[in-house]
């Protein structure tokens, strides 16, 4: 006559050796109700990837709480597939809040205006362009040559200095006065009117 032992002594059997960190109990519950928990999450969730990782969270648990499990409550079944479909639910609203956000964030980017120049800045941009490079071509040349590797190069002015062969405080000074130069050129001419008190 075969003795059959109630799944329930079973249960708490493979939980109390659970709790004792028992890693072969942890491997005879996953051959045991690994494919369970995966076709519970499947089902929720229509993702066998998703299901995977729903499977590893659920024994996880199991792994790192066993006393969360309660053997007088039910059987170590129903707890794994019960554990299984909420994480499996958890899943999906985290899925469709992300598809949310995402369809947000695209209605937002469409919601900001085009940053590209319309034809009156366009007009503008160009007329500081040519003042710019009409004033650029009054400076003399080695005031010319400095800003040019400070400005348009990128160089510092010790770079600068460096690459036209002329000390440091030479090339400073010659950048502050092409500077000083093109602020006088670049600047708004008086308004006759103001000048005339009218």
């Amino acid at each position: 006559m075969v003795v059959q032992v109630e799944p329930t002594l079973v249960d708490a059997e493979l939980q109390r050796r659970l709790v004792y960190g028992d890693e072969s109990a942890l491997g005879e519950v996953y051959a045991a109700y690994g494919g369970l928990v995966r076709r519970v999450a499947v089902r929720v969730t229509r993702s066998p990837a998703a299901a995977e990782d729903v499977a590893q969270e659920v024994f996880a648990q199991l792994w790192s709480r066993p006393y969360a499990f309660d053997a007088r409550r039910g059987s170590l079944r129903s707890w794994l597939s019960m554990l299984a479909h909420r994480r499996a639910v958890d899943w999906v609203r985290g899925e469709a809040r992300h598809r949310k956000d995402a369809r947000a964030d695209d209605t937002a980017l469409h919601a900001i205006p085009d940053a590209a120049p319309g034809p009156d800045e366009t007009v503008v941009d160009r007329e500081r362009a040519l003042l710019l490079h009409s004033a650029l071509a009054q400076l003399p040349g080695p005031q010319r040559e400095v800003i040019h590797l400070a400005y348009f190069a990128g160089r510092t002015y010790r770079q600068a200095a460096l690459e036209l062969g002329i000390p440091e405080g030479t090339a400073k000074t010659r950048l502050r006065s092409a500077l000083r130069k093109l602020a006088e050129s670049l600047a708004d001419p008086p308004d006759p009117a103001l000048e005339k008190g009218a």
